[in-house]
């Protein structure tokens, strides 16, 4: 793991007040390195409205949908398996993630919270394609929520 100082960046391209913190999201981040045994150099986590998520789902996925979140692994360590400096950005869609949190009656802060979680896991290695793998990081991002003391 790289004893370097993670850099954590927010930027709020979108009309939507954010209820996550700079400083939450550098946390659970720190809190995902340690216990996952990775290292994050770099990661961006950029809030977008519904048209410019589907702008880049098309663009890059080939998807034509609105969705919470699409993460963005730029380091060499994704083909090596070196997972010691991670670069990344996270585009996260802020007007989908409130939607979510009144579909799922959860208070904002936390959905929002999830988002950033459910990103730095894919980011760490996390897949999500299967219903297996799915329920493996719900259940870690039920962890990392509770490690950042934002239980219901």
């Amino acid at each position: 793991m790289s004893t370097q100082t993670p850099v954590i960046q927010l930027f709020n391209e979108s009309n939507e007040e954010i209820p996550v913190t700079l400083k939450q999201a550098h946390g659970v981040l720190n809190q995902i390195a340690d216990h996952e045994e990775v290292g994050f150099a770099m990661v961006e986590l950029v809030y977008v409205d519904e048209e410019e998520i589907v702008r880049i789902n098309k663009e890059h996925l080939e998807r034509d949908y609105v969705t919470d979140i699409i993460t963005f692994r730029y380091d060499e360590g994704e083909e090596t398996g070196d997972d010691t400096a991670i670069e990344g950005t996270m585009f996260c869609c802020a007007p989908r993630i409130k939607e979510q949190a009144g579909e799922f009656n959860e208070p904002l802060e936390r959905e929002f919270l999830r988002i950033i979680i459910h990103g730095l896991l894919h980011l760490a290695g996390y897949d999500d394609q299967s219903e297996k793998e799915k329920t493996h990081m719900t259940t870690l991002e039920n962890k990392y929520l509770e490690l950042a003391g934002n239980n219901k």
